[in-house]
């Protein structure tokens, strides 16, 4: 029997020829990441266990992105910890205030995952690096632990769902759109413990931005990971930012799939997510006049350079609507940098947008955008559960930049055709 992308990548890493669906394996790990809020648990199991070093210095990442700049006493503890620890280590990769991005924007962004890798953080969003043709998945802080003393983690082989994406996506329409649409046709839990394998020629029409997007929401439909097929584009994304030499896997011919489905994405519409949960969708033919009182753009799932520029096609000479707040979060001091020589931060200001540093701050309920009872978000973040951003009785809807900024202007939730009108 073939063997899927994941599965090589996962029998490589095993050093072993075969490996199958539910077979229990122990893999050599090529990173190891951890953030502010999961590191110390990991610091401290890490200290229970003896080791007086990690396995690899150059290997284990730290980035300092949900509380910071620390925002009480206990976000300043738990920042110190890892400081102290990553110094101690002397850590290669260790990315605090002023050097930090979000973690799953700045892996990538540094060169720091490969084609071919295997890479597990103590984040559920760490299955983003399989836009780069990576296996990368989401751990608890005691596997973070392990990983950092022994350079190895314990799998189950995921079973595979092959998406098969087709056509061309039409203007307006982004990663967001694609898995927003992917997540309501099959649930939450649809592609539970499954590796998400995207495959087909519509894949040529998807950026990078589109691809981290998707692979970063393929949390939100309970799927180990996510994972696209490295071509041309990836290959350039790869040297643009210095990463290693990748290794590409393909998946047999005759790999075993346990379902699959084809999405053409011509027929893929903007699309919201409604509370409180992302398979909770709808298209703009089906949601009537919704105010918001918050936009949050940003998140490590659409914070990058190419989602800020949607948001600023749109804001561009426009007013954001009286009563609401607009903040917006680059992910990446870099990507930060790049908006401003771009002129995307005055467009952003002076329609009356606040910019804010790189944080995960609001989309966990953090900080930088907490929501009150009974107020409404619309944002760019991947969850929507009950009380993710604040009161458990506001309310999250999940959207792309586009239509995030779209609905910025108007107050209510709104697609960025009707915005953008007279300049279609």
């Amino acid at each position: 029997m073939g063997m899927t992308m994941t599965q090589k990548i996962l029998s490589v890493h095993a050093g072993l020829e075969q490996v199958q669906a539910g077979q229990l394996i122990l893999a050599s790990l090529d990173r190891v990441l951890g953030n502010d809020i999961t590191a110390p648990v990991a610091i401290r199991e890490f200290e229970k266990l003896g080791k007086s070093e990690v396995f690899d210095r150059d290997k284990v990442t730290v980035v300092l992105d949900h509380f910071v700049p620390n925002k009480d006493i206990k976000a300043a503890e738990q920042c110190k910890c890892c400081r102290d620890f990553c110094n101690q280590q002397n850590i290669t990769h260790f990315y605090d205030v002023g050097q930090m991005g979000i973690e799953h924007a700045l892996l990538p962004e540094q060169g720091l995952v490969t084609a071919g890798d295997l890479v597990i953080g103590a984040d559920s969003h760490t299955c983003t690096y399989g836009a780069l043709g990576a296996f990368s998945t989401g751990v608890g802080s005691t596997d973070m632990a392990c990983g950092m003393a022994t350079g190895k983690a314990w799998f189950k082989v995921p079973p595979a769902i092959r998406v098969y994406l087709t056509g061309t996506k039409r203007r307006f329409v982004s990663g967001k759109d694609i898995i927003l649409h992917l997540i309501g046709l099959i649930g939450v839990d649809g592609a539970r413990y499954c590796s998400l394998e995207f495959k087909g020629d519509g894949i040529e029409s998807l950026s990078m931005s589109d691809r981290f997007c998707i692979c970063n929401m393929a949390i939100e439909a309970g799927a180990k990971n996510g994972i696209f097929p490295v071509d041309d584009r990836t290959r350039a994304y790869l040297t643009e930012h210095g990463a290693a030499e990748p290794q590409i896997y393909t998946a047999d011919k005759d790999a075993a799939y346990i379902r699959e489905i084809e999405i053409n994405l011509l027929d893929v519409q903007p699309t919201v997510a409604f509370p409180h949960l992302p398979e909770n969708t709808r298209t703009f033919d089906e949601i009537g006049e919704i105010p918001v009182d918050q936009v949050v753009i940003g998140s490590c799932t659409n914070g990058r350079l190419e989602d800020l520029r949607a948001a600023a096609e749109i804001l561009k000479g426009r007013k954001c609507a009286k009563n609401v707040r607009v903040i917006i979060i680059p992910a990446t001091q870099q990507t930060y940098l790049q908006a401003m020589e771009e002129g995307l931060l005055r467009i952003f200001i002076e329609s009356g947008a606040v910019v804010s540093t790189p944080t995960c701050g609001p989309c966990l309920g953090g900080y930088m955008g907490i929501l009150a009872k009974g107020e409404r978000a619309i944002a760019t973040t991947n969850r929507n559960f009950v009380g993710r951003m604040g009161h458990p009785e506001s309310e999250v809807y999940l959207a792309s930049p586009a239509v995030a900024a779209a609905s910025a202007v108007t107050g209510r939730i709104t697609s960025p055709e009707e915005v953008m009108q007279d300049e279609i």
